[in-house]
């Protein structure tokens, strides 16, 4: 078989069973559930909720409920072709929140309350198989953050004072103490984790020491760090005068992350290599940001 007609079949084939996806952010804005191209544009509402987590094929997004008509706060799971969305009300809780897509698309972890402490659970992505992946013990801190390692057999988490690795049995494969590797920083429950395609860092939303200066700006300064997994060097990415959160890999060497500029109403979505040159805007008025592959 000649070469050119070997790429020709290969082509053909490639048409007749379709071509990948374009990629996608999901992003939540006015207490609902977007989704977009890359670079913003394309905007179209699915369905009410925050939280979005996308699947990495870029059909379904995660995300948990914020309704006034069932006050109880749910983890839901919405196709994104027709907008069907499933609410999963087979977890013993009315209050679960933060939901991510394994990088398979199979599972989903996310927090939740079982009336006096937040625990990490893990449930599949069509609604059955819920269990705890750690419950917090008596004299434990609760995790929060849960963020799936790409090869989907760890899960990366926080409890304000530490980083951990666990494994899907619960156990703590490796930590970090944040104060060590964040020098003046601490993570809340809000903070979150993001681990770059390559396995190697995390994208950390850390809480600065510092004072904000800012009139329309209340509580600590925000800040986007990196930690590398493998010399245990972290790096801030976001300038003092850049106030940056909810960071997000986009591929190895960018990221995204929300800004909110002074005078701004609504955080903005912004684009930038990891030297923090060049930064983009990609649009105004949007929250939480997740990508599909």
């Amino acid at each position: 078989m000649k070469w050119p007609l070997f790429f020709t079949l290969l082509l053909l084939i490639r048409a007749a069973f379709g071509a990948d996806p374009p990629r996608q952010i999901a992003f939540e804005r006015d207490l609902n559930i977007w989704v977009a191209n890359l670079d913003g544009t394309g905007a179209k509402k699915l369905c009410a909720g925050v939280s979005p987590s996308i699947s990495l094929d870029g059909t379904r997004v995660a995300f948990n409920t914020e309704g006034q008509k069932d006050p109880a706060r749910r983890i839901a799971v919405t196709t994104i072709a027709t907008s069907e969305t499933r609410v999963f009300k087979d977890v013993p809780s009315d209050n679960s929140y933060q939901p991510v897509f394994s990088p398979d698309g199979s599972q989903i972890v996310f927090s939740s309350f079982d009336g006096s402490v937040w625990n990490l659970c893990l449930i599949r992505s069509d609604g059955t198989g819920f269990r705890y992946l750690k419950k917090t013990g008596k004299d434990e801190s609760a995790c929060y953050s849960p963020c799936w390692d790409r090869d989907g057999k760890s899960i990366f988490c926080q409890d304000m004072s530490k980083i951990y690795r666990l494994g899907l049995d619960g156990a703590v494969i490796a930590q970090w103490e944040i104060h060590k590797v964040i020098p003046n920083g601490d993570m809340s429950s809000a903070g979150r984790i993001d681990v770059s395609p390559d396995s190697q860092r995390l994208l950390l939303g850390i809480d600065m020491n510092e004072e904000a200066h800012r009139k329309d700006w209340e509580g600590p300064l925000p800040a986007v760090w990196m930690l590398d997994l493998t010399t245990q060097k972290s790096e801030r990415l976001t300038s003092k005068k850049l106030f940056g959160w909810d960071g997000c890999w986009l591929d190895n060497d960018t990221l995204l992350f929300l800004s909110q500029a002074v005078g701004e109403k609504q955080p903005s979505l912004y684009r930038m290599p990891l030297n923090g040159k060049d930064r983009k805007l990609v649009m105004k008025n949007a929250g939480m940001t997740t990508i599909s592959r």
